[in-house]
């Protein structure tokens, strides 16, 4: 399973919309989304700032997130973005590859 830090704002419908139904029923969507995929919702918070929520979810894969991210913006009423999550094991692992990079120029 992979982990996603996932991003989501209103558009103003959406704002209608939740104001509506309230934020228990929209983190219950996600998390029936998410469990439908095959992943699980770790986290669910609403914030003030650059975005409404801020949430952690695992899917099996890239693919599936591909798929839950465009679902959810073809809605119109959010924006969302989803950001790989690595654990520090794997951190350990990738520090034990070698990458033959070389600098412009060189």
């Amino acid at each position: 399973m992979t982990k996603f830090l996932i991003r989501a704002s209103y558009t103003p419908e959406g704002v209608k919309g939740l104001l509506k139904v309230g934020g228990t029923n929209r983190k219950q969507s996600v998390e029936k989304m998410l469990n439908g995929m095959g992943g699980k919702l770790e986290a669910f918070y609403y914030a003030f700032g650059e975005c409404d929520v801020y949430a952690i979810g695992e899917l099996p894969d890239t693919v599936s997130a591909a798929a839950m991210s465009m679902a959810i913006n073809a809605s119109g009423m959010v924006a969302l973005s989803a950001t790989i999550l690595l654990s520090t094991e794997d951190i350990d692992k990738a520090v034990k590859i070698s990458a033959d990079y070389h600098t412009p120029g060189n």
